[in-house]
């Protein structure tokens, strides 16, 4: 079994046992327990059942006491008595659940009763009437029937029920103990059987083989390779632990075998790989050990084909060489091609740029004189403006003209009403005779004043009426004025528009010009660098051939199948390109990409 499965049946044994154990000690302590509760119940009857027969000896001894002394104090006792024996049956009669002895409270409750019916109650009834002699005849002739012992007998049958009971439940519970006692011992005594058997047991199955396969692994780090390794036939984790051991044993022997294979051909190898530095390339792998026959094949064949591919490498260097020096002929010629076209897309730039210029200050004083245009749009309209002001102004003055008008014919009115009352005040004057005369006097005064008022208002009105049409006149020579300045405006905003119109052309086409220049200057600037990339390839032709040359003398240098080493061929000659003169006078041109030079005498072109 797996080492997990020995423990866990292990612990399971251990477990169960003990289980077992708590169960049989659990039951004797619940056996304990039940036989307690019915212990306690049994005391509680017979103590109930012993009260009954000590308060119905009560009530008896203190009736006979009050009959013989006559003493009220004894009946306080009597119903004292009375009182307990009625509440201990009812309790009785309630923790009671055998019929027999539910039975025998009820037998001595109604044997109670029926004595103090007959004797108790009724004689205590004679005494309190004066017939105390009667009852105590009454008693001493009763003889035996004023006995409580038909009451007494069945309480002591219950006493002695519960008492037996009692005995039976203090049997059970020292029976329960014995029991749990023992069970407590057996089971603590297997217990520790158990668990020393188990220890030995896994000790032997676990502990010792895992010191042994210990041993062995150090024995194994500290470098010996003949050790024998145990409970390797073992189906467990022991036995896979030690069959791995095994493996890394083998492994360790194995890897002193390699380091023996790894160092013969360590030198062997090393030999080839300092004749392969010497440039040799016909150096051979042959004697290695078997582990290492794939990296001498790879060797081998490497060499071989590294051997290959150098012969074809020197001849193509030599076709490179060529090649390389026809491309710097052709970009030599390329270049000076190049060089006379960016001159003339030079002057083509100057140009154009001129142009313009021409129509940029065309745009200028076309934008200029939109300006104007519109300031004197600004100022006729202010000026429309203040003719509205003044229009507004003539018409407040002829609406006041009319009202003064209208205020002077009021007082033409008045002075009328004023002429007509001072006639009839006059008239009344001379009718009252000497006594009027004064009253007729200042009426033809207020007639005077009225006629002048009169006189007066009329030539106001009438001047205020000449002033009315004059100004009616002024309001319509100023109407007139607001409407040619209104024409005016709007004759000026559509030559304005015009000129905004022909000022935006002449922009938008000096930016068109702008844009063109742009390009064409952009257009010099690439080919100018065309140019330079053209000069950077003739140089790089050269350097190209100057590499093809010195990796033919390199190449040179290895000896290869079949062929052996080339002697360093004299260096072919250069040809030197003379630099443009540098142009100078040139218009300023839009940004454009950073200028590609062949070397450091291009940094003027």
């Amino acid at each position: 079994m797996k080492i997990p499965r020995k423990l866990g049946l292990s612990f399971l044994a251990i477990n169960a046992s003990a289980a077992v154990v708590m169960l049989v000690f659990l039951a004797n302590i619940l056996s304990i327990q039940r036989s307690t509760e019915r212990n306690n119940v049994s005391q509680t009857i017979y103590a109930k059942a012993l009260t009954l027969e000590t308060s119905m000896l009560r009530q008896n001894s203190q009736f006979r006491g009050f009959l013989v002394t006559g003493d009220p104090s004894y009946l306080k006792s009597y119903e004292e008595g009375r009182k307990e024996f009625d509440d201990t049956a009812v309790d009785l009669q309630r923790l009671l659940s055998d019929p027999v002895k539910l039975d025998q409270v009820r037998s001595a409750n109604r044997e109670a009763l029926a004595w103090r019916r007959d004797w108790g109650d009724r004689l205590i009834g004679w005494v309190k009437a004066g017939r105390r002699e009667e009852a105590e005849a009454a008693v001493r002739a009763a003889g035996d029937k004023v006995l409580v012992s038909k009451v007494a007998l069945p309480l002591r049958d219950l006493r002695k029920a519960e008492t037996e009971e009692m005995e039976q439940n203090a049997a059970s519970q020292d029976g329960a103990i014995r029991t749990a006692l023992i069970t407590l011992v057996i089971g603590g005594i297997a217990l520790i059987g158990i668990a020393i058997t188990l220890a030995m047991m896994l000790s032997r199955q676990l502990a010792r083989p895992i010191t042994a396969l210990t041993e062995a692994m150090a024995d194994l780090a500290r470098g010996r390779h003949d050790i024998a390794i145990t409970a390797t036939e073992r189906t467990d984790e022991l036995g896979d632990m030690a069959r791995a051991v095994t493996v890394f044993r083998d492994a360790a022997r194995a890897k002193l075998a390699d380091d023996r294979d790894r160092d013969a051909a360590r030198e062997t190898i090393g030999v080839a790989l300092h004749r392969l530095a010497e440039a040799d390339l016909t150096v051979r792998i042959t004697d290695v050990p078997e582990a290492f026959q794939s990296l001498s094949r790879d060797f081998n064949g490497a060499t071989s084909s590294l051997s290959r591919v150098l012969g074809e490498v020197r001849g193509g260097v030599l076709a490179i060489t060529h090649n390389s020096e026809e491309i710097s002929r052709a970009t030599l010629d390329l270049s000076q091609r190049t060089e006379q076209q960016a001159a003339a897309i030079e002057q083509s730039a100057a140009a154009l740029d001129e142009v313009t210029k021409s129509i940029r200050e065309g745009a200028g004083a076309a934008i200029g004189a939109s300006g104007s245009m519109t300031e004197t749009r600004g100022e006729a309209e202010r000026g429309g403006a203040v003719v509205k002001v003044a229009i507004g102004a003539m018409q407040g003055i002829e609406k006041a003209s009319k009202e003064i008008a209208e205020i002077i014919s009021l007082i033409d009115g008045i002075a009328f009403q004023t002429n007509l009352l001072a006639l009839n005040a006059g008239v009344e004057a001379a009718r009252a005779g000497d006594a009027g005369r004064g009253f007729a006097v200042v009426a033809q005064e207020v007639r005077a004043l009225a006629q002048r008022s009169a006189n007066a208002a009329t030539e106001v009105k009438n001047k205020v009426t000449s002033a009315s049409v004059h100004i009616r006149t002024g309001v319509d020579l100023v109407d007139q004025t607001g409407q040619a300045l209104a024409r005016i405006i709007e004759r000026v905003g559509t030559v304005s528009v015009a000129i905004d119109a022909i000022a935006t052309s002449s922009d938008q086409q000096a930016k068109s010009l702008g844009q063109i220049n742009v390009a064409i200057s952009e257009m010099d600037t690439m080919t100018q660098e065309n140019a330079a990339m053209v000069e950077e390839t003739s140089a790089a032709a050269r350097r190209l051939a100057e590499e093809a040359d010195h990796l033919n003398q390199s190449v040179g240098a290895f000896v290869i199948d079949h062929e052996p080493a080339l002697a360093a061929p004299p260096p072919p000659p250069v040809r030197v390109l003379t630099p443009s003169k540098p142009k100078v006078g040139r218009l300023p041109k839009a940004p454009s990409r950073p200028r590609l030079v062949a070397n450091g005498d291009w940094d003027t072109f």
